[in-house]
């Protein structure tokens, strides 16, 4: 049989959606024809590789055989016509926002490496992101994997780069402003008042997660687009404590106050995330240039109340990074 090139797309965006009204969005068809190329390639191949219900999509034994190998040549296609043409088109890189660690763990990157090129996608939510990476829209992606309301896609992948620390953010004039440093625990009587995350499902895990193991109320307001709106919150609610990022870009009108978070310190932990049959070379030197997190040897957690220092993970990152040790 001759190559079916359209056909392995729609086969292949389908069969990592299970779902034909989304696979057609991402490869900007019509349902009808998207599902005519996929039956015009399982005529050729002589074998169903979908099995269709009005409610569901699953593979058939070949359709789970025949995925890997598809994406694989599609990828290998893409990057040939690529080399021919000359021209290596940058990374697409989805970095949440422009406030956040994400951004700056980049552009580390970037410098590190010589004609490494990237084009940036601020989806603010690695739940939106996901979508994309696996359509191959996004190469790669920076985000929680946890949480997210959904199964860990089979086709992507992802490993840790970096740990930011927490810091409460507070406005002149509140009564825990003067504060050299706070403990979790310090913050249950005021409690948190947060933007709303929006689609960012990952981080309001987090938060959840962080406030119910200390015992501090939350309460989620308006959302926020941007930094001026996170200041605007702050403005609105003089008496309100907002955590964020150490290194978070805030307005800084002279009465916002970050605060160190201690005993123990909760850290935030990004990964990247890519496609498993990706080949791109420019990915593969990303990857290498990227970070691995320092300081997250399980001696060093805390956990509770804190006592006796240490760091606080969410129970899922303790659990993918020291195993049963988390539960100890």
């Amino acid at each position: 049989m001759e190559p079916d090139l359209p056909g392995m797309r729609a086969f292949v965006a389908v069969a990592e959606d299970l779902h034909f009204g989304r696979a057609a969005a991402r490869l900007f068809l019509t349902q009808q024809a998207l599902s005519k190329r996929v039956r015009r390639l399982e005529d050729a191949l002589a074998v169903p590789l979908l099995e269709r219900t009005t409610r569901s999509v699953e593979l058939t034994p070949a359709g789970r055989r025949f995925l890997p190998l598809a994406q694989d040549a599609l990828a290998a296609f893409d990057t040939a016509v690529q080399t021919v043409r000359g021209a290596v088109r940058p990374l697409r890189v989805e970095v949440f926002a422009e406030r956040f660690t994400p951004l700056r763990v980049l552009r580390e990157a970037v410098a590190r490496t010589p004609g490494l090129r990237v084009d940036l996608s601020m989806r603010q939510g690695l739940a939106a992101a996901l979508p994309a990476l696996q359509g191959r829209e996004l190469d790669a992606a920076f985000g929680r994997v946890h949480d997210l309301g959904r199964p860990w896609p089979a086709d992507l992948l992802h490993r840790p780069v970096h740990c930011e620390p927490l810091h409460a953010y507070v406005l002149a004039g509140h009564r825990l402003a003067d504060r050299t440093d706070l403990r979790p625990a310090d913050l249950r009587d005021a409690g948190i008042t947060m933007p709303d995350p929006g689609g960012a499902e990952e981080w309001r895990g987090y938060l959840i997660r962080f406030c119910e193991d200390f015992g501090i109320p939350l309460r989620f307001a308006d959302p926020a687009v941007g930094a001026r709106d996170y200041g605007e919150l702050m403005r609105r609610e003089e008496q309100a404590v907002t955590v964020g990022e150490a290194g978070m870009d805030l307005p800084h009108d002279g009465r916002v106050r970050r605060i160190p978070l201690v005993d123990p310190a909760p850290l935030h932990l990004w990964s990247v995330i890519w496609h498993r049959s990706d080949r791109n070379p420019q990915l593969a030197a990303l990857l290498r240039a990227l970070p691995h997190p320092k300081g997250l040897e399980p001696g060093g957690r805390g956990g509770g109340d804190g006592g006796g220092g240490g760091v606080w993970l969410p129970e899922p990152e303790r659990a993918a990074l020291w195993g049963s040790e988390a539960d100890g």
